[in-house]
């Protein structure tokens, strides 16, 4: 009996070690503008469309904290209101945050501000190239999503929307040429069916509608990364 007691008891432990591997937390960085962070709501809705789906080993990180989107969420990110993915690059912001918060994920949001300054989808794409080596830096089997960015159309720039056009364009091919077996690179469609006049509040910022397309584009490919890490 007391042999019987003691195996029950190690298969017990055995168990539980077992299912804390398992539930091991997918750590996922979101990476981007305002529209990201501030407040990023569809951040919010994408993580409650995790959790509704069973999909709950996973710890979002970034040295910024949530913002209220009207519900509890895991919120932490790296969205900066205004930043461009050049000046991230010129100004070398993206090492210190790897550093400090270890992501095995990253989803990507940028452009919108560098298009907004007039930087050209080849400057653009530089700056994610090296964005991209120092994820790999961090963690060589990093999984990186990178979003076709949505529409804008603010007041104060006509050109900007064929702008996001042309960068949207060049990214799938710009990703081939990044992808790994090791770090894959997967493009998220987030252009695709979003409305810069009915989903932003201001040609720019998504409003209800919009954030619940923008964690809609995400959701897929993101389950897949964490699935697959």
């Amino acid at each position: 009996m007391a042999w019987n007691r003691l195996l029950a008891c190690l298969l017990a432990l055995l168990g539980t070690a077992s299912l804390a591997v398992r539930a091991a937390d997918v750590r996922i960085m979101a990476l981007g503008d305002s529209i990201t962070g501030s407040p990023g709501c569809w951040r919010a809705l994408l993580w409650r469309k995790l959790q509704q789906n069973n999909i709950k080993n996973t710890k979002f990180v970034g040295t910024l904290p949530a913002q209220g989107c009207g519900f509890t969420y895991d919120g932490a990110n790296e969205g900066h209101g205004g930043i461009l993915a050049t000046g991230i690059v010129s100004g070398k912001q993206l090492p210190p945050w790897l550093s400090q918060t270890h992501p095995d994920i990253v989803m990507m949001h940028l452009g919108t501000n560098d298009v907004w300054n007039n930087k050209n989808a080849t400057e653009i794409l530089a700056s994610f190239t090296t964005m991209v080596g120092w994820m790999r830096d961090s963690k060589k089997t990093i999984k990186i999503l990178v979003a076709q960015i949505i529409p804008m159309k603010p007041s104060n720039c006509a050109e900007c929307g064929d702008r996001v056009v042309a960068l949207n364009k060049a990214i799938p091919d710009w990703a081939a040429g990044q992808n790994s077996t090791e770090s894959t690179v997967t493009v998220v469609d987030c252009w695709t069916g979003f409305d810069a006049t009915k989903d932003a509040r201001d040609g720019v910022h998504p409003n209800d509608s919009g954030n619940q397309k923008m964690a809609d584009c995400w959701y897929e490919p993101l389950v897949r990364a964490i699935k697959s890490s």
